[in-house]
């Protein structure tokens, strides 16, 4: 993860000035961690430009852990974007009752164009129901975890202090 000076420094992250010296976007306990789980799944989802500064930016509003919340906007990478944006093409297509297309993906502002004519009401509908589902379940299940980790702990302490 990126220290907290390297994100302070960062020319796009600028602009939110001294809202980057909130103690809470740094600490790393239940609330801040799922807060930045849901963020980032939700980001990864989204085909826009900068979605590391958006996930910043959302993260701030709603002090979740900045440098998580943007390190996992990268689950959507060069490797996985071709399976995550698919996904989200046949998620859109069977919500909308819609024929599945056959197409070529082809990394050119021209495909992009003409196949927002095509593919892009299921695409996009698809991207927004599975960043919604995926930021809904990564937050209830840092949650969930992160609450059996602390029970297990007390558990394993209160045996301790029994013996």
């Amino acid at each position: 993860m990126p220290d907290h000076q390297s994100i302070k420094d960062n020319k796009y992250l600028k602009i939110f000035g001294r809202l980057l010296h909130n103690p809470h976007l740094w600490h790393l306990n239940r609330h801040s961690v799922a807060k930045a789980f849901a963020i980032g799944l939700f980001f990864a989802f989204m085909p826009v430009p900068f979605q590391m500064v958006l996930a910043a930016g959302v993260a701030i509003l709603i002090h979740g852990n900045l440098p998580l919340a943007i390190a996992l906007v990268w689950l959507s990478n060069p490797l996985t974007i071709p399976a995550i944006f698919y996904a989200c093409y046949i998620v859109g297509t069977w919500i909308l009752g819609a024929p599945e297309q056959a197409f070529k993906f082809e990394a050119n502002w021209q495909w992009f164009v003409d196949s927002m004519s095509t593919i892009g009401p299921a695409f996009f509908l698809g991207c927004g129901v599975l960043a919604v589902i995926f930021s809904i379940l990564g937050y209830f299940c840092i949650q969930g975890l992160w609450r059996y980790s602390v029970i297990k702990a007390w558990q394993k302490r209160k045996n301790r202090c029994k013996k």
